[in-house]
């Protein structure tokens, strides 16, 4: 598998490119991926966020940390991930937190991850009211 093979790839509102996956998934190496929440590591350079399942981050500040350092990278072209145990919920919030940094509304940013990624993306209410936070 090869990252030119587009699984979980989106491409962002300001054009970077991310992907997004299920932790534990066949992937090629990516030069850095944020763990959501709790799983095993991939064997590439990673960054791990305290993020339970169907929550939001317990951390703001270093969540929006690592997902400004994940915006940062693609917009340099490296191959960037957000990774979580389901590949949903978590990275869909994640991924729309990444279209709110490039300028989307929240619900722009939620209507947008759910066509470009996983029509689940942003499961809860929760997540949904973290991405109001988002800046």
């Amino acid at each position: 598998m090869s990252w030119a093979d587009g699984a979980g790839l989106v491409e962002l509102p300001g054009g970077a490119r991310v992907r997004g996956r299920r932790l534990g998934a066949p992937a090629s190496p990516a030069d850095r991926a944020v763990v959501l929440g709790s799983g095993p590591l991939p064997p590439w350079p990673a960054r791990r966020v305290r993020w339970p399942d169907f929550w939001i981050p317990l951390d703001h500040e270093d969540a929006m940390d690592a997902l400004r350092e994940v915006r940062r990278r693609a917009l340099a072209g490296e191959r960037v991930e957000v990774t979580c145990r389901g590949g949903v919920g978590r990275t869909g919030t994640a991924l729309a937190a990444l279209a709110v940094l490039d300028g989307l509304t929240a619900g722009d940013a939620v209507a947008w991850v759910r066509r470009a990624y996983h029509p689940r993306a942003v499961e809860t209410p929760w997540q949904r009211w973290w991405l109001r936070r988002v800046r």
